[in-house]
């Protein structure tokens, strides 16, 4: 695929995450594909559990896409998330607050397919839960 091919299929991700079409993001997963992520490495499986697990503790979720860069096989975005804080999460109870999470991520596509992602989170939303202190 070429770069701007590559960097469409990201978007298109993103895409259906705003719309909240799980199935169809996930369909542009490769079958073995592996997130690096919060100190550790998932593969698809864990990934959706992980997922579903965020996604149930956030609600009224947006996504917006700020920038996105890519060469070769890799893509690189800068992504905002924002949510409220409605379930359980990481043993904290429900607050009601809204977060704002930025992250940096880069995708690694073959034949049309994601199949490695770096994901690196700003923890500040703990702080925005009163989760981890100011300190």
């Amino acid at each position: 695929m070429t770069v701007k091919e590559n960097k469409a299929l990201v978007r298109l991700m993103y895409d259906y995450l705003k719309r909240g079409d799980i199935a169809a993001y996930y369909n542009l997963l490769a079958p073995d594909y592996h997130e690096h992520l919060l100190g550790q490495d998932m593969y698809l499986k864990q990934l959706q559990e992980w997922e579903a697990e965020f996604g149930a503790a956030f609600s009224r979720m947006t996504v917006t896409l700020d920038d996105i860069i890519a060469e070769g096989d890799k893509v690189s975005v800068l992504v905002t998330w924002e949510a409220t804080h409605t379930g359980k999460y990481l043993g904290f109870s429900p607050t009601g607050k809204r977060i704002v999470m930025h992250n940096a991520n880069v995708f690694r596509i073959t034949d049309g397919k994601l199949m490695e992602g770096w994901n690196v989170m700003d923890m500040c939303f703990l702080k925005q839960l009163g989760a981890i202190s100011e300190a």
